[in-house]
């Protein structure tokens, strides 16, 4: 294929939090984008839930022309949801349609897999209660909602089951 004609997938930065709008509406208008998602365990309302986020928060990628006869790029920048076309220097960010499929096949991979909330040995802080500011070891889930941690306290390791939505990992 000529490299005149030929189509590339290229980045597009999104504004916080609207990868799923700026996908909608550039869909919507006719481009071909890729949002890579995958399920991770999170905390709402003090329960867990298992919610799809995308892979790379604020990214999602776009196939476009590199051709004049293509679908204009014009209106990308103006789409809801979208921050820009990522640039190095004056060139847009191009990305070869075999790592997208690599993306594409490893997501349908994974379908089932959830991305648990803590691993043993994460470490953690306690938000809630007499222990909170503490940071503790994580050990494994103890129940749907609770956890076994554990506290360093006047140097003796200790045991603790809490609440999971009292808990936060450190960076």
């Amino acid at each position: 294929m000529d490299t005149e004609t030929r189509s590339w997938w290229y980045v597009i930065h999104t504004k916080p939090k609207q990868e799923a709008r700026a996908l909608l509406n550039l869909s919507n208008q006719g481009y071909e984008c890729f949002l890579p998602m995958h399920k991770k365990q999170v905390v709402r309302r003090a329960t867990v839930v298992t919610q799809a986020e995308p892979l790379f928060s604020r990214y999602l990628f776009i196939q476009l022309d590199t051709n004049l006869s293509g679908k204009s790029w014009g209106p990308i920048r103006s789409t809801l949801g979208v921050s820009k076309l990522v640039v190095f220097g004056n060139e847009p960010a191009r990305v070869d349609s075999g790592v997208i499929r690599l993306f594409k096949q490893r997501e349908l991979s994974i379908a089932d897999e959830v991305t648990p909330l803590f691993e043993q040995g994460d470490q953690v802080m306690i938000t809630q209660g007499p222990f909170a500011g503490l940071n503790a070891t994580f050990q494994m889930n103890d129940g749907e909602m609770r956890a076994m941690v554990l506290i360093e306290v006047l140097n003796q390791v200790s045991k603790l089951k809490l609440p999971l939505a009292d808990l936060r990992r450190v960076a």
